[in-house]
Parts: C-alpha cells; structure tokens; sequence
C-alpha cells in the first residue's frame, strides 16, 4: 500500500507505523543521493517554515536551515526572545497566527505538551526538533547511519548506555521497537525508562519482533551490540537541577571506554551519539572517552549530517 504522509505531524514515532518509518528512511536515503549528486529539486518552491528554538541548537537547526534552503523554502528562526508564545499570548493563539502565515511549523523546547498544542491549533504539520520527553528526527538519523553501517535495522541489538530516561533514550527505545530491534537499556536501576513507556515498548514488540533489555551491569548489556550508543550525562537545561553530582557518580561505570567496546566481544560494533558530547579542553572524558569518540568505530558525524537527510525527507513528506 502506497504512504502518503502529507498533512501529518511528527511528535513522537510512537504515531508512525513500522512502514512509514521505513518509508521515511528510504526518501532520507534518495534525498541524500540527489545532494551529493548536486540535483537539488526545489519540491518545497514558494513554502516557508518557522523554527521555534526554546533550546540552542547546532545540529537541529542547521539541518532545517540547509534542508530548507535545498528545497526552496524560507525558514523563519524564532528564538525564544523573538515571540510571546508562553508568555503574553497562548500556545493555541500562537499557533493559529503561525499556521495562518507558515505551512509548516518546528519545535525545540522543553514541554512535550508545548509541541502537541501547536500541532493542535495550528492546521499544518508541526515537527518535534527535540523536547524533554522525546527526539524523534534524531532517532531517524540514527537509523539511516545503522542501515548504512550496518546494512539494515532489523534483529540489530543497539544498546543505549547512561541515563535512560532521557529524550534520546525514549526516541530510540520507540524507534527500536517499531522497527524490530533488540533495544537494551545499559544503566543504574533508579536511570531506566518509565514504567509506561515499558509497557508501551513490550506491546509493540509483540507485532514487531523487537526485544527490550534493562541491564544494571554495563558489560552484561553491551554483549554481542552492534551499535553502542550514549548521551551526556546531563541534559540541556539540567545543569543546576539538585542530585546533579550524584547522578554523574553513578554513571561514570557506563562510560562508553575501550574496554566496554570489547566487552561488546565483536570488532565490528559501531559508536554513536547525537552530539554534543562532553569534553574538557578539547578532549571527551565523560560519557565516552576520546580514544572511543576518534576511533574508525565511531560514526557520529555520518550521524550528525544525516540529521539533515531526514528531516529533509520528513518536511517533503509531510509538506508534498
């Protein structure tokens, strides 16, 4: 059956059947061709898209910009300072004016329900660029760079180690599960995913053939991985949050090491990581070390420009 995904929203891949997940990594793919073929068909002429940024941003913004811009649109960056949604005009009375003027709408801030209202009230598709509770485009991004390492996703186990309830973590245990992966989870017990989403995850994988994996041990979880991936161990906009110094203490045995790559027992293991990744003075030493972040197994920067291939795919999709 044909997927037309024209007028849709994208908040949460939990809304995509595996199909159009597939459908919207297979246009990634083909849009990625037509770049590096210098063939640029302009299939977004005459539209314009605003970009609302709560949060700064490196990756998500400068893919939509360039996406943009290679398909002809004008995209409109709204910072936080820059409008009075939240503050002296509501999200539904924001998104009404911004849908009378933009055909499409993104979103990078802190509230899932903030992204929701706007898709809600605006009438034309609204894209999650990343909120506190979700990362959807990244986890497509992810995808693509596994099926181009790693020649497909299907029965893949990828192995998230650190905090597992963050943004990252939720996008890729519902990317994992739509798409027939084995998900496992690599981090202190107090640090796994909701009880919901687990729930949610083990429903799904009964029609996908996925598998979810909790594991306190990191080298128990990272067995047999063909990906590993990990976040830093603080978000944006926790840094002042109490048990911040705790948490980093509990984290530091899921340090993404040389040692816990070979734990892995197989010497094609890939690394990522969505970026940025932590550092002092230039050197990563948090998270993941820089031996790990500069090795040939590391692919995080064909991951960081296939953020742009997929939300390329995903706003002609939804916009065509």
């Amino acid at each position: 059956m044909p997927v037309n995904l024209r007028g849709r929203s994208l908040l949460t891949l939990k809304d995509f059947a595996p199909n159009e997940i597939r459908y919207l990594l297979d246009l990634s793919r083909d849009y990625k061709n037509l770049k590096r073929a210098g063939i640029f068909p302009q299939r977004l002429k005459n539209k314009s898209i605003a970009l609302i940024f709560e949060k700064p941003s490196t990756r998500t913004r400068c893919a939509f910009v360039v996406a943009c811009c290679d398909e002809g649109a004008h995209p409109e960056y709204l910072g936080k300072n820059d409008i009075q949604m939240g503050k002296k005009e509501s999200i539904p009375d924001t998104a009404r004016v911004l849908g009378r003027m933009f055909d499409g709408i993104e979103f990078r801030g802190f509230d899932q329900a903030v992204v929701e209202g706007l898709a809600k009230w605006s009438g034309v598709p609204v894209w999650n660029g990343l909120t506190d509770d979700d990362h959807p485009t990244q986890a497509l991004a992810d995808l693509l760079t596994i099926e181009e390492h790693l020649g497909g996703v299907k029965g893949k186990k990828l192995v998230y180690v650190g905090d597992g309830r963050n943004n990252v973590a939720n996008a890729l245990l519902i990317a994992a599960m739509k798409m027939g992966m084995h998900f496992t989870i690599g981090a202190p017990e107090s640090l796994f995913t909701t009880p919901a989403l687990q729930d949610w995850a083990h429903k799904v994988a009964q029609e996908t053939g996925a598998v979810l994996e909790l594991e306190k041990d990191p080298h128990k979880a990272v067995k047999n991985a063909d990906a590993i991936y990990t976040d830093v161990w603080v978000s944006m906009g926790e840094e002042d949050k109490p048990g911040i110094k705790e948490r980093i203490e509990s984290l530091r045995p899921y340090q993404v090491n040389a040692k816990l790559m070979a734990a892995t027992g197989k010497s094609s293991t890939i690394f990522l990581h969505c970026l940025p990744a932590h550092h002092t003075n230039g050197v990563h030493d948090m998270e993941v070390t820089e031996d790990v972040f500069e090795s040939s197994a590391s692919k995080v920067f064909d991951e960081a420009e296939n953020r742009l291939h997929t939300i390329k795919a995903v706003m002609v999709a939804t916009l065509t």
